[in-house]
């Protein structure tokens, strides 16, 4: 799948509407010590326009929780990039800005590098005089590529099991990584939906070709019998019911989940990329 043809944002909308507090467990661990989980809730999307350039920005996504034990709310924001942008810094703080007019509370900016070009940046924003400092924004990052996907294949997190293909890895490793990727499935232990959503995560940027999926199911059956056999279960499910349908799968699973959230409509449509007419009715099941 050529890199013009992916929806980026859509796909980690979805992966992080499901699994949000995994994600901050995952890569922010700190901050998960602080954060209330048990009543989150998703925002609609919020759109501003630059004056100066006439162009148009969406924040992508924004999670509203609370500090343990506090009652102030905290706004998670976070900005998957999946290309270089110049002026990218301004633009947080853009985005920060315009969200504190309006929220008036904390805020937590988040940037996902999700490209596979070295990024030499700060992550930084700042506005200064010979004499004096005016401001110095910074957010949190993650940076894929400068991750090791070997770091993270011990973790029982399904959030970890579908980053691990934007992570750093050489061609040479791309089969022992889906082994390893499918190793993680068996210990998750999802439910079909979730788990479709993992797997078509994984399989949008790690496709193996018929002869390294060959090289796969040999090394998975080299395996201990009760481990291999369960893999070889989950392959041959997947491959049965087929790719487009398990991501549907997963799609609507995010659907109904979102509209539990008295999520609105038009943010559902844009995680998910359901129609009006299927969202509806999944609402009148």
């Amino acid at each position: 799948m050529s890199n013009e043809k992916i929806d980026h944002d859509r796909l980690f909308k979805e992966l992080l509407s499901t699994f949000f507090e995994e994600f901050i467990l995952l890569l922010f661990p700190h901050a998960h010590e602080h954060l209330e989980f048990s009543n989150l809730r998703f925002l609609s999307e919020e759109l501003y326009s630059d004056v100066t350039t006439g162009e148009k920005y969406r924040v992508d996504l924004l999670v509203e929780t609370k500090m343990r034990g506090e009652t102030g709310l905290v706004i998670v924001h976070v900005e998957p990039q999946s290309y270089v942008q110049k002026a990218f810094n301004e633009r947080m703080f853009i985005y920060y800005s315009n969200l504190y007019q309006k929220y008036r509370t904390q805020i937590l900016p988040i940037a996902m590098f999700t490209y596979d070009t070295p990024r030499s940046e700060s992550n930084t924003f700042s506005i200064q005089f010979p004499f004096a400092d005016i401001l110095q924004f910074q957010y949190q990052i993650v940076e894929f590529k400068k991750h090791h996907w070997r770091d993270y294949v011990r973790h029982d997190n399904p959030v970890a099991a579908a980053l691990i293909s934007k992570m750093g890895y050489t061609d040479g490793e791309r089969i022992e990584m889906k082994k390893e990727f499918l190793r993680m499935l068996i210990r998750l232990e999802l439910d079909p939906a979730r788990m479709s959503l993992v797997t078509g995560f994984f399989e949008t940027y790690v496709q193996l070709d018929e002869t390294e999926e060959q090289q796969l199911k040999e090394e998975v059956s080299a395996l201990n019998p009760k481990e291999g056999e369960k893999i070889m279960e989950v392959m041959t499910s997947y491959e049965r019911r087929g790719r487009e349908e398990g991501v549907r799968e997963g799609k609507i699973k995010v659907a109904k989940n979102l509209l539990e959230k008295q999520m609105d409509e038009s943010f559902i449509r844009e995680v998910t990329g359901l129609t009006k007419e299927e969202i509806r009715g999944l609402k009148n099941e």
